[in-house]
């Protein structure tokens, strides 16, 4: 009983180690890594260096394909970027299973001593977060010490020499082995990690331990898998691939596994070096073989996986995705793409009202009313998820955008709401009383419906590329927008005392027209302000 309780602890550890140097590094890197994915992905040989990197740094090719399943879903990136990533993230996921390999168990309680204290006396974020990536170290390494120590004690049980017998003398079973067992702790790292402590007394030979490292590629798939549930068509082709890639890999080896054992005996003497050189092989052998494949690969899995049939519903948000919320960098992305879209929702009504006015359009103005139901569910989504971020993991940058991005919503919103319940009100009034604007009177409310529109179009191009001088002429425009509606307002009284009687009809629509685009200017600039603030 004690042996299998040392075992099962030093497995946690190990699982535990892993996940937390992973998760803390990550946060370090967050934007690091998404430029460097996103960045590098539009060539295939960088691309595979970028997922290399990523992955080395992470320590697992599945927190990796999870990023990319993400940044797929939020548009970041295409399905067809990501497989160049993907290959390399199958290189990088050797690097620990070779730290691993290692076994410089001894100086594990220096590793888990040092990352405590540091992070334990740091106050700022990076450094606290270096301190669990070093701490998650000592930790794999004192789970791997925990099993080394306790595995040899496995000799005196018949059920254990049997079950590895079994692995030993069947590749297939080794290899169903490893893919369960792998999918279970979802970490192909752990899986090999045991199996390198087993190795190491002599339990497992190597003939099994080959058969448990293609199992344990395919096992890793699971975690993918389930990311991509619920996921779009793009981000389910990712996990696929991914998923294509380890199982046709695997497929390959499995013939020739009797050969392959051959040359990797042939690589070191130790048993656990040996496994983890099986595994960098295959690894590096399976990227270099479909690489120039790809846009094969890419053609056949868009075909196993069709696009999206669903149309687009305006009652549905389209880039939030909430496996992306421990992930703050990639969630504020997601939540900017959406509110840019909430934006066009919100200029395309502007952009209409004019119309509303001109004609007897009642179909627009009541398509112009439900728009602003969009706009108003869109807004609320996207406070909902930023509401949901993890606060610990953001700094002061990323905390200034969320505070920004909650004002421009907020301000779209009001403009959509002034558009609907106000001016959308009073294009009923006219249409349903029959009232016609005098010639000069539409056409200074055409003139400074343009103006505002304009300045909203600045402001929202000003929003996607985070411009501080296009900002900056949306604010300019402040105090020419007021004169103008006084000078529009002056005009028009003045023809109310010419007795022009179209316009005597139809002032009060005319004037309040007047005031509500005022006030969306208003908030317009209230867009900009929230703009130069962020920057």
């Amino acid at each position: 009983m004690n042996i299998l309780i040392a075992l099962f602890g030093g497995m946690a550890l190990l699982l535990y180690g892993i996940r937390l140097s992973g998760e803390a590094l990550q946060r370090v890197l967050g934007s690091r890594l998404k430029s460097l994915l996103t960045g590098l992905s539009r060539r295939r040989i960088l691309a595979v260096v970028s997922g290399a990197a990523a992955t080395a740094l992470l320590q697992s090719s599945a927190a990796t394909t999870l990023m990319l399943i993400g940044f797929v879903a939020a548009g970041l990136m295409t399905f067809r970027q990501t497989l160049g990533v993907i290959l390399g993230a199958d290189i990088g996921t050797t690097l620990t299973v070779q730290l691993i390999a290692f076994r410089i168990t001894d100086y594990s309680p220096l590793l888990v001593g040092l990352g405590f204290t540091a992070t334990f006396i740091s106050r700022r974020r990076v450094p606290k977060d270096l301190g669990q990536a070093l701490l998650g170290l000592g930790l794999v390494f004192l789970g791997l010490k925990l099993i080394l120590d306790n595995a040899g004690a496995l000799k005196a049980s018949p059920l254990a020499l049997d079950l590895l017998a079994a692995v030993a003398q069947s590749p297939a079973i080794g290899v169903l082995v490893g893919a369960v067992f792998s999918a279970l702790v979802t970490s192909s790292a752990a899986t090999l990690g045991l199996a390198l402590a087993f190795a190491h007394q002599g339990l497992l030979p190597l003939d099994g331990a080959v058969g448990v490292v293609l199992g344990a590629n395919i096992g890793t798939c699971a975690t993918a898998l389930t990311a991509s549930v619920g996921a779009t068509a793009e981000a389910k082709r990712v996990a696929v691939a991914h998923i294509a890639f380890k199982v046709l890999g695997a497929a390959l080896v499995f013939p020739f596994i009797g050969p392959f054992t051959t040359l990797v005996a042939s690589t070191a003497s130790d048993p656990a070096r040996q496994i983890a050189n099986a595994h960098t092989f295959f690894n590096v052998g399976i990227s270099l073989l479909f690489l120039p494949f790809t846009p094969l690969a890419a053609r056949a899995i868009e075909t196993l996986v069709p696009d999206d049939q669903q149309g687009d519903s305006p009652f549905r948000v389209r880039y939030l995705d909430e496996r992306s919320l421990d992930q703050p960098s990639l969630a504020l992305g997601q939540a900017t793409r959406e509110s840019l879209r909430m934006a066009d929702v919100v200029q395309g009504m502007l952009r209409d009202v004019p119309v509303v006015f001109a004609s007897s359009h009642h179909e627009l103005l009541e398509d112009v009313e439900r728009r602003d139901d969009q706009v108003d569910f869109l807004e609320r989504e996207i406070k909902l998820f930023l509401a949901r971020l993890g606060r610990d993991a953001m700094g002061a940058d990323l905390s200034r955008k969320e505070i920004g991005l909650i004002s421009v919503i907020g301000n779209l919103e009001n403009i959509g709401d002034i558009i609907d319940k106000n001016l959308m009100e009073l294009g009923r009034k006219k249409l349903y009383q029959a009232r016609r604007f005098s010639d000069a009177g539409w056409a200074e409310i055409q003139e400074f419906h343009g103006m505002v529109s304009k300045n909203l179009e600045r402001a929202i191009a000003a929003f996607a590329a985070n411009d501080r001088g296009l900002a900056q002429e949306v604010l300019d425009q402040r105090a020419l927008m007021r004169q103008r509606e006084r000078d529009l307002r002056e005009s028009h009284l003045g023809r109310l005392r010419a007795g022009l009687a179209e316009s005597i009809e139809t002032s009060e629509i005319h004037l309040d027209i007047l005031t509500n685009l005022k006030r969306i200017s208003s908030h317009v600039s209230a867009l900009a302000i929230s703009i130069l603030e962020e920057v």
